[in-house]
């Protein structure tokens, strides 16, 4: 195993290893906080975080099998299986990224209406749909026998060995990656830009309000107002920017991978085995971000967390004090005998 090859598989080691402790943590907190599960995204929330736990338990260790012994890592009928889970966890996991966009979209668009429009009954059903959609693809690629070991990713994923169905396997590709990738791209884009547009509508209105104050204030301190100025710059940045870690996440994670199976339909194009375990490895890397994309930076995933640390951080405290007092008799006891 060279360098590269070594590289490629500490990449894939700390990717397992943040995707695995953070997506758990998440688990963590929808179990605990009530709050968190009675609002409908912690349907979309849960149906992400259990595609990430899976892929990373079952998909990720195999891909690093791969590339360490360069050859399939396992039977045929259990790579077959591990291709099957990848496809399906890779399309459920770009749709449920989709379907958060959507509720972000209703909540800032349909603020008043929004919990009519977006109770649990209608996010299950929209899980239920993400399910089926993803579940399409991989079933006619078991069926069509187009499951198995692909060298150049060294990961059992789609495939197919047979020359004379270059084309049709090559139309099924394009198909799969436009309702799966183009598709979630598509809906994030219409979405958060939507959500853009009425975050800076209501920061301009904001502003407005803001300097009326400040001119009306004319006994007010200069560094007051400078501040006042200063929270209106990070009010326009902030949407801004959440929204462009939501899109620019997406497409760094998946876009090479995407892309680089759409170029490989061409035999014209040769591609480097490197790259194509790298853009692998890039997909998966989403499984590690998106945690902390969707979930644990946001005020009420934090503030489970503290909870959660604070009561193992209490039960540890009481357990050393009964500890102690128990040692503290235990000495006392012979000189009262």
């Amino acid at each position: 195993m060279n360098s590269w090859d070594a590289g490629l598989a500490g990449l894939l080691v700390g990717t397992m290893g943040v995707s695995l402790l953070s997506n758990a943590l998440v688990l963590l907190c929808l179990l605990h906080s009530a709050d968190i599960r009675r609002q409908a995204p912690a349907l979309f929330t849960l149906n992400l975080t259990c595609g990430n736990l899976l892929c990373t338990v079952l998909n990720m260790p195999l891909t690093l099998a791969g590339v360490v012994a360069q050859r399939q890592p396992a039977g045929d009928r259990l790579c077959r299986l591990a291709a099957f889970l990848d496809t399906f966890l890779a399309t459920n996991s770009m749709l449920s990224m989709a379907a958060l966009s959507i509720d972000r979209w209703v909540a800032v668009v349909f603020p008043l209406s929004y919990r009519a429009k977006m109770r649990l009954r209608d996010a299950a059903l929209m899980v239920a749909y993400t399910w089926l959609h993803a579940l399409a693809f991989p079933a006619a690629a078991l069926a069509l026998s187009w499951l198995g070991f692909h060298q150049l990713y060294a990961s059992c994923t789609l495939c197919s060995r047979r020359p004379d169905e270059r084309l049709r396997f090559a139309v099924f590709t394009g198909a799969f990656h436009a309702l799966s990738f183009l598709l979630s791209f598509v809906v994030l884009c219409c979405t958060y830009l939507k959500v853009l547009k009425v975050a800076r509508f209501h920061c301009k209105r904001i502003d407005v309000i803001t300097m009326q104050t400040l001119v009306l204030l004319v006994d007010i301190h200069p560094s007051v107002r400078e501040r006042c100025l200063e929270e209106q710059r990070r009010r326009r940045q902030r949407a801004t920017r959440k929204i462009s870690t939501f899109i620019g996440t997406f497409l760094i994670c998946f876009a090479p991978y995407v892309i680089t199976r759409l170029v490989e339909l061409s035999s014209s194009v040769p591609i480097g085995s490197h790259w194509g375990v790298l853009s692998k490895c890039l997909a998966y890397s989403k499984a590690a971000s998106d945690p902390f994309v969707y979930s644990l930076l946001r005020h009420q995933y934090r503030k489970s967390c503290k909870e959660i640390l604070n009561r193992i951080l209490h039960r540890r405290s009481l357990h050393s004090s009964g500890l102690t007092g128990d040692s503290h008799s235990q000495n006392i006891l012979p000189v009262s005998e």
